[in-house]
């Protein structure tokens, strides 16, 4: 199963710490964000990593290389103009082959087990949902036992935690260009063909420098 690494957002409130470094090179606890995904993900028997890139995209390269001093095979998707979740994933389809893969936003830190994912996909897409933070507390979609849904009561909603499986064919149909993946879900939730899990471990999306400062302290307690 191979696993996608979405880093071509240009992280413009991190300014001015994105002005001259990517946003999954930003640090915290003195490592790139980027590279805590590629660390648990070789853990959990992932080795073979697609990364798309927009801004500042060769720093990204000339920094993570062929991957292999994290024990993967990287390979890039670069992007002359930024294509959204949707339209990134879609242009790195060659790379990702005909199987369900696993995409993870760049842009956030967590402490989930990737190796959950490592099963057979019972739909077209399968999502980790967690607790609606702060800055989000509206939610996202709906968890009924194992399915997830865009109807229902809105108190029980919960937040996409930038980590999913996706089939191929939920992008069938689909043209190159920019997109967002959010109606994509909705039209196979819509079908019945979403499946998810409620993560309650630790989970930041660094979109702020004081949720960058966030991660420096849940790093920093680690040790």
């Amino acid at each position: 199963m191979k696993a996608m690494i979405l880093a071509a957002g240009k992280g413009e409130r991190m300014r001015p710490l994105t002005l001259h470094t990517p946003k999954p090179l930003v640090r915290a606890g003195g490592v790139p964000l980027i590279e805590y995904h590629l660390r648990a993900l070789a853990a959990a028997g992932f080795t073979e990593i697609v990364i798309n890139h927009a801004w500042l995209g060769q720093q990204i390269e000339d920094h993570l290389g062929d991957g292999s001093r994290f024990g993967v095979v990287i390979r890039y998707s670069a992007e002359g103009e930024p294509l959204e979740t949707g339209g990134g994933i879609f242009q790195a389809l060659p790379l990702l082959g005909v199987e369900p893969f696993v995409v993870v936003n760049g842009d956030i830190w967590t402490d989930y087990d990737f190796s959950r994912l490592r099963q057979p996909l019972a739909g077209l897409a399968h999502l980790v949902l967690v607790d609606n933070p702060a800055h989000h507390r509206a939610g996202d979609f709906l968890l009924q036992d194992s399915t997830v849904t865009d109807e229902g009561e809105a108190a029980a909603r919960l937040t996409y935690s930038g980590i999913a499986v996706l089939h191929p064919a939920l992008f069938a149909g689909c043209s190159p260009g920019a997109f967002k993946l959010a109606p994509l879900f909705r039209q196979a939730m819509a079908a019945g063909k979403v499946t998810g899990e409620h993560f309650t471990g630790r989970w930041v999306d660094v979109g702020t420098h004081e949720r960058l400062a966030e991660v420096e302290a849940l790093v920093q307690g680690q040790h």
